[in-house]
């Protein structure tokens, strides 16, 4: 029998941990150039955009769907000097978030099509795709999650991203996200999500993972 993954609690007042707080305005540009840095040579990365300026179009990628969104809608997390960052969607009319506002849509329904450029169809038709896997209920859907490599193995991925954990354990709600490599897939079990789909890009390039998470019961 193959043993399931051990779950982490990540809500243990014992436990330390690095200062984390809500992103604030004057953080999306380190907010962009953090995701960046992580991610410039993620699969993803170089599936959705073209070799032409890609790291200048993922810069600015994460600029408005990081940056913008998360602190627009305050569900974007950072630890103090924003080396590492964690962005959500949450639930509609969740407490103390608010909504994507006007202005910030606008500029990313203007703007993504032509960061992706000749892969826009294909990335929009694969986000659909997954979004007909995302659950039925209200949820928090994990978004952006990166740390600089010079900060990484010291703990700031799980720190970014307990405050929505702890609250969706605390509200019983479910979190759920959309992972492009096993490796992403094994981090997240470790924190209690179960893979629900298991997908492909819809040119069959890449695979995908949804992976949903049940609350944990309250101790």
């Amino acid at each position: 029998m193959t043993q399931g993954p051990t779950i982490r609690r990540i809500d243990d007042p014992d436990e330390e941990g690095p200062d984390v707080r809500l992103a604030e305005a004057r953080d999306v540009p380190r907010i962009a150039a953090t995701l960046t840095v992580a991610l410039a040579d993620s699969r993803w990365t170089r599936w959705a955009l073209p070799d032409d300026g890609r790291m200048q179009r993922l810069t600015r990628l994460h600029e408005l769907d990081a940056g913008h969104r998360g602190v627009s809608t305050r569900s974007a997390w950072v630890t103090d000097d924003v080396d590492a960052v964690a962005v959500w969607e949450p639930p509609a009319g969740a407490e103390g978030t608010a909504p994507l506002p006007a202005d910030v849509r606008t500029a990313m329904a203007g703007e993504l099509p032509y960061l992706s450029a000749h892969r826009i169809s294909t990335v929009r038709d694969t986000t659909t795709l997954i979004g007909s896997h995302r659950p039925e209920q209200p949820h928090w859907w994990l978004l952006h999650l990166g740390v600089r490599p010079s900060s990484r193995r010291r703990g700031l991925a799980a720190a970014v991203l307990a405050p929505a954990i702890v609250r969706c354990d605390e509200e019983q709600t479910v979190a759920a996200a959309a992972v492009y490599s096993w490796a992403n897939t094994r981090f997240l079990r470790g924190f209690g999500f179960e893979v629900s789909a298991e997908l492909r890009t819809t040119d069959d390039e890449l695979p995908v993972w949804v992976l949903v998470r049940q609350p944990l019961p309250a101790r």
